[in-house]
C-alpha cells in the first residue's frame, strides 16, 4: 500500500502543483504521456523509478513526497541550512598551504 500512496503523492505534486505537468516533463528528459503513465498509481504495469521521483522533486522543488517517505519510515526531513555550513576539511588544508605559500 505504501507504494501506491507514494506515487500518488508523486502524481499530486506533478498534476496539481504549481508548474504545469508538460513543463515538469519537459525538465527531467521523459514524454508527457509516459510521464503520466508512470505516476498512475493504479496502473500495474508502468512503474515510477527512483530516478525519475528525485528528478520530480528536483524540478518542482516540493520536498512533500520525501517528507511524506520520511514520516511512513519514522523519520523528519530537516533543511541543510547554508549559513551554518561547515567549512570543508579540504578547505582548511588549501587556506594552511596558501598561507605556508606566501611565507
Amino acid at each position: 500500500m505504501f507504494e501506491k500512496n507514494l506515487t500518488k503523492k508523486v502524481q499530486d505534486v506533478v498534476l496539481e502543483g504549481h508548474i504545469p505537468a508538460k513543463d515538469v516533463s519537459r525538465a527531467i528528459k521523459k514524454p508527457y504521456s509516459t510521464l503520466l503513465r508512470e505516476l498512475n498509481p493504479f496502473d500495474a504495469h508502468a512503474k515510477l523509478g527512483a530516478e525519475t521521483m528525485f528528478e520530480i522533486v528536483k524540478a518542482t522543488r516540493n520536498v512533500s513526497v520525501l517528507e511524506f517517505m520520511a514520516r511512513e519510515m519514522g523519520y523528519t526531513l530537516m533543511p541543510v541550512l547554508k549559513t551554518a555550513r561547515r567549512p570543508r576539511q579540504e578547505d582548511a588544508v588549501t587556506k594552511v598551504r596558501e598561507r605556508e605559500a606566501t611565507m
